[in-house]
């Protein structure tokens, strides 16, 4: 595909990275036949071939930032399963950041769109102040009815109950069981922290059973994700280079065998940051060298190996496995997590059409409720297809948004790991215990 950069656009730093993708581009398709609202909506403008399309459109001043146009891109679930079958290597992820940090700087949003996306800025990345918004929110939650449909979306997110706060999950290093295998850095995350402490929990007691010294860093936070693919790069890069500079600071001390996180739409941006701070002098090689041992959790207990003699120690529960987009498009983790389940005594089930996207995507289901709705009822047929006794899956906003649309129990496969090692029952399948 031929470009012709405006002057004004070639001056952007990603302007030669949007160059090299779009010529890269040989508008084949395929990426169409996996695209989950071109599967919803059926026209051009809703799959990656016609977002490229206007994303070249506007580096080449041919259009504006009209509403209709940030619509096609805001539609976009960054699912990134355009990229596990493009035959080009087409890096669309870094494209339609690109476009969106762009859209972010020079279009001006409705009004409550606008004020949704800037309090969700605000929330989300902070455990505390999310957790306070979470308590309030519950008192709200009965006239729901009333609010604009985004807010409705946000509403019915808020559990009846909010978990207690993790106490393990606290700054310091757990040591490892036994002899030391590995020294590792846990993100713990943040909305994470407040909607699914067990599942840091579980990771820690899992690591450490494993032989893994398990460092969590007072400096840490936000990865950034949720804040950066709204288009607000600004504010997102102190959240980055927090961690870079917390993660970095263990490399140099006591050293680090690997970053783990076990979210992974955290994983995504966590192995991107070489990426994000190519340019940035001061940060460039500290963060290429934190996302060069970045890996999910899967990853690394893979690597470790769970112990031959816990198969038979847990029931052997037929486990669907979800396949989190940010894990299986963004990361090109597949096999590990199955592999892991199998061999902890689990029947694995693979859900059918496994490319499609849940319809969580970081905000989406908040800032797109109604196409995250048909996307979250079409995955809850999916499931209950192959009749699994539990759900599993690598991503707390997946959790939450199958867990809203199916009847069966959703969990972290981390949490059936921990179990299947010598960790509590996960919450939710206690009667599922004698089966």
């Amino acid at each position: 595909m031929q470009t012709a950069i405006t002057e004004q656009h070639y001056a952007h730093p990603d302007a030669k990275i949007a160059e090299s993708i779009l010529t890269s581009c040989v508008h084949c398709g395929f990426c169409n036949a996996t695209c989950p609202t071109y599967q919803l909506e059926g026209i051009e403008m809703e799959g990656p071939r016609g977002r490229i399309y206007l994303m070249k459109s506007l580096l080449e001043g041919k259009i504006s930032h009209a509403d209709s146009v940030v619509s096609h891109l805001d539609s976009c679930l960054s699912c990134l399963a355009c990229e596990s079958t493009c035959p080009s290597g087409v890096k669309y992820s870094h494209l339609i950041d690109s476009a969106r940090s762009e859209i972010a700087e020079h279009y001006q949003r409705a009004a409550v769109d606008g004020m949704q996306r800037r309090m969700l800025s605000w929330l989300l990345p902070y455990p505390g102040r999310f957790r306070l918004a979470m308590l309030a929110g519950r008192l709200a939650k009965q006239f729901a009815f009333l609010a604009p449909r985004a807010q409705q979306a946000m509403l019915r997110m808020i559990p009846d109950r909010l978990p207690t706060p993790s106490r393990l999950d606290r700054p310091g290093v757990h040591r490892a069981e036994g002899t030391r295998r590995a020294r590792v850095a846990l993100l713990t995350g943040c909305a994470q922290k407040v909607m699914g402490p067990d599942i840091n929990d579980a990771t820690i007691r899992l690591l450490t059973r494993l032989g893994c010294d398990v460092v969590l860093s007072r400096d840490q936070g936000c990865c950034g994700s949720l804040v950066y693919h709204m288009g607000d790069h600004e504010s997102s890069f102190p959240h980055m280079k927090r961690n870079i500079d917390a993660w970095h600071a263990e490399i140099d001390g006591e050293g680090l065998d690997a970053v783990v996180i076990n979210t992974s739409g955290c994983g995504v941006v966590v192995k991107d940051y070489g990426h994000i701070f190519r340019d940035d002098s001061a940060y460039a090689a500290k963060a290429a060298r934190v996302s060069e041992i970045t890996k999910d959790l899967s990853e690394v207990v893979h690597g470790l190996e769970l112990p031959a003699s816990v198969s038979g120690k847990v029931p052997a529960l037929r486990v669907a496995y979800h396949d989190a987009c940010s894990l299986q498009h963004g990361q090109q983790v597949r096999a590990e997590p199955r592999a892991l389940l199998g061999n902890a005594g689990f029947r694995v089930l693979d859900i059918p059409d496994p490319h499609l996207c849940c319809g969580s995507a970081g905000t989406y289901n908040l800032l797109k409720p109604d196409a995250a709705e048909q996307l979250g009822e079409l995955k809850a047929e999916a499931v209950a297809s192959v009749s699994p006794q539990v759900v599993a899956m690598g991503n707390i906003g997946c959790m939450e948004q199958i867990a809203a649309y199916s009847q069966v129990p959703v969990v972290h496969t981390v949490q059936l790991l921990d179990w299947a090692t010598g960790g509590p029952v996960p919450a939710g399948l206690g009667d599922l215990t004698a089966s």
